[in-house]
């Protein structure tokens, strides 16, 4: 009886040494916390998407803290009422840049892009880029798995079961970028949002030359330049058998989407045109 009261005892005293040795330590060690990150912290998403640059929200409201200005500093989860708040609230003012949209730049449906074989492989984009995989003849857009989809925190995208290519959320998507990073293939890219949320861009990301390409995908660009010819503001260049809409200078005239023989260009959110009437013949 005498042992088991000492043991406990022992346990006790040994407990409460380490305890204030701890307390000691915390206290000496104490991290005093800005309270602006905290309120920082209750204005962000809490996704902790990264698409900032830093590694959660706590993280990135500390580095707005911190930092000598906003310069950089961006959550792109955040409407732009959000940021200035968040901006104030760290001694900053910022400048808000164009809103981000993420793209899908492939338009190689099931019925534009026929399968050539079975991929049976493990579902992951990554997986099967890795392994050459697939199940059409083109061997540079969307593999149709949806890595981008398993991405994105904030249920902006869905595959589309009727054509096997994700589908964005133009309400939902906060421009993270995390969807980008998942696409083995970069088929997805970050587009300016524009006014009304119109944009203009190549719908393909096939390199293999006009033939090869068109054989893989009914859409694909061919590399012909008819585009770069006809735009006026330098907007687009052709490297590697495919045409590149630079979304800063593109002014969305549309004049390369008449242009484009393969139709790979689209012109989303734009109104319907009128068609033109044909002249009468009054005599």
């Amino acid at each position: 009886m005498t042992f088991i009261v000492t043991a406990v005892l022992v346990l006790g005293i040994t407990g409460l040494v380490i305890g204030l040795v701890l307390y000691a330590v915390s206290r000496k060690f104490k991290v005093e916390e800005d309270p602006r990150v905290a309120s920082i912290i209750d204005l962000l998403p809490g996704a902790n998407c990264g698409g900032c640059g830093f590694p959660g929200c706590a993280a990135f409201a500390e580095a707005c803290v911190k930092s000598e200005s906003m310069d950089g500093l961006k959550c792109s989860a955040c409407k732009k009422e959000v940021m200035q708040q968040v901006a104030a609230i760290a001694g900053h003012t910022v400048e808000l840049g164009v809103e981000k949209i993420a793209v899908v730049k492939c338009s190689g449906s099931c019925e534009n892009r026929p399968k050539t074989g079975v991929y049976d492989g493990a579902s992951s984009c990554a997986a099967a880029a890795l392994m050459n995989g697939g199940d059409t003849g083109c061997f540079w857009g969307c593999l149709g798995c949806g890595d981008c989809v398993k991405a994105c925190k904030f249920d902006a995208i869905k595959m589309d079961p009727e054509t096997g290519l994700p589908v964005v959320d133009q309400e939902k998507c906060t421009a993270c970028g995390a969807c980008v990073k998942a696409c083995p293939r970069s088929v997805i890219e970050l587009r300016n949002r524009n006014k009304m949320d119109r944009r203009v861009y190549v719908s393909c990301v096939n390199k293999d030359k006009g033939p090869v390409a068109k054989k893989a995908c009914a859409v694909a660009c061919i590399g012909c330049g008819k585009c770069v010819k006809a735009c006026a503001f330098e907007a687009i260049t052709l490297e590697n058998n495919l045409a590149y809409i630079d979304t800063d200078k593109c002014r969305l005239c549309r004049k390369c989407v008449d242009e484009c023989p393969q139709h790979s260009i689209l012109a989303v959110n734009f109104p319907l045109r009128k068609e033109k009437s044909e002249p009468t013949d009054n005599n």
